[in-house]
């Protein structure tokens, strides 16, 4: 069976890829450029884009199970081709479809609800690896972190665990038509991620909490624009409840214990080293 996974250099997955070549699949990766792929022997990189459904001819063609992404772009648009993308993939004979970032009323998921094929969202919370990309400059030069509401409580997902939940669907029966909200095996604080890393890093991270106007002024010195900003003190101030709600599914599906902050960090503790 040759699945195919798409957005396939992306943190998730390239996880994916991996995981199901280890485990003996054919694999076929989709990316927008095959020469800067980078993945492992034995997969088969094809190049096309989501946005562009003309492109994909030859990437589905013996295809029975397609990993998808619900955007397009390094910007993360919402991606506008799910019909076109659900036609062909019924038309190549696909029977599976994983969607990242699943959400019931997406143009794709809607298409997939009204279509023959087996289809599975997962809806991850925050993945633990945007540590990397929040804080790992900061705390290099700095040795500190400076964000609003150290109390934050969010349920942070490791970006393998996703891959891994993505992989047995893809590759097992049993969870056609189901949502899976995808968590890690508890829900911490922003001051006590900050004390977790510090100690897989073996340095001393200093946090220093701002007020929301403090945040406001540095994350426009940052160079984001006042609508992120905004979206920013909401979802971080007023997480909704399933950010921070630990739910099995991940156990439930792969049959193993969702990784912890503590292990990602020990395994990335080496980007954050002054």
């Amino acid at each position: 069976m040759t699945i195919l996974v798409t957005g396939a250099t992306g943190t998730v997955g390239r996880l994916i890829v991996d995981e199901l070549a280890r485990n003996g699949h054919q694999v076929r990766a989709l990316t927008r450029d095959p020469a800067k792929a980078g993945l492992p022997e034995g997969v088969e990189v094809v190049a096309g884009d989501l946005a562009v459904p003309d492109s994909l001819m030859t990437a589905f063609e013996g295809v029975e199970a397609v990993h998808l992404i619900n955007f397009a772009g390094d910007d993360y648009a919402p991606l506008k081709t799910g019909e076109q993308l659900v036609a062909l993939a019924a038309k190549s004979g696909v029977r599976k479809v994983t969607v990242l970032g699943g959400r019931a009323d997406g143009p794709l998921e809607q298409a997939l609800a009204a279509s023959e094929l087996e289809w599975t969202l997962l809806a991850p919370v925050e993945f633990m690896s945007n540590t990397l990309q929040w804080w790992a400059q900061t705390i290099k030069a700095e040795g500190v972190i400076r964000e609003p509401f150290g109390g934050r409580l969010s349920a942070m997902v490791h970006e393998r665990d996703i891959a891994a939940v993505a992989a047995t669907v893809l590759t097992g029966d049993g969870h056609a038509g189901r949502t899976y909200t995808l968590t890690g095996p508890q829900a911490i604080t922003t001051t006590e991620k900050v004390r977790i890393l510090s100690e897989a890093v073996g340095q001393e991270i200093r946090f220093v909490e701002l007020s929301e106007d403090e945040a406001r002024a540095k994350w426009r010195a940052d160079g984001m624009g006042p609508e992120t900003i905004e979206f920013l003190i909401g979802a971080l101030g007023d997480t909704p409840e399933i950010g921070y709600t630990v739910v099995p599914a991940v156990e439930q599906v792969t049959g193993r214990a969702p990784r912890s902050f503590a292990q990602w960090a020990a395994e990335h503790a080496a980007a954050f080293k002054r």
